[in-house]
């Protein structure tokens, strides 16, 4: 059963709308409204934008052979480099937070399966992510 919530005022849901949109419409330019978590939706959408080579090549490091990028579904791809910049440049933000806030977000797009799929790669993906970029955050 998939949660009740409002998806205007959930962050992740804009951003995954934020980055749908200029993926379709590259001349497009940004604008970012009013909200309460502004800054922080700009920082992970312009950031993922920026940073989406080096985040599709670290996904391919860490998930490997197991994950065909580019037969996943345009949403799908977007949640999953959302997440995963999310997991290496907001350090202070825990796993667990990260990839809740992203199913939730997500069951307003996809399917059950879906999400139970994006679920699975998201935790693994996470875990080797932090563990080998775990220096980084240290010093």
């Amino acid at each position: 059963m998939k949660p009740i919530f409002s998806p205007k005022n959930n962050p992740r849901v804009i951003i995954i709308q934020k980055l749908y949109g200029r993926f379709f419409n590259q001349d497009q330019e940004l604008t970012f409204p009013k909200h309460r978590f502004k800054k922080f939706i700009k920082d992970i959408v312009l950031g993922t934008i920026e940073r989406d080579e080096l985040i599709l090549s670290e996904l391919e490091n860490k998930v490997g052979n197991k994950l065909n990028f580019k037969n996943l579904d345009k949403v799908f791809q977007i949640i999953l480099k959302s997440a995963t910049y999310e997991i290496l440049y907001k350090p202070n933000l825990s796993i667990n937070l990260i990839i809740k806030e992203y199913l939730n977000a997500s069951n307003f797009f996809l399917e059950d399966t879906q999400t139970k799929y994006l679920n699975a790669i998201l935790d693994n993906a996470a875990k080797k992510i932090r563990n080998s970029n775990e220096w980084i955050w240290t010093n």
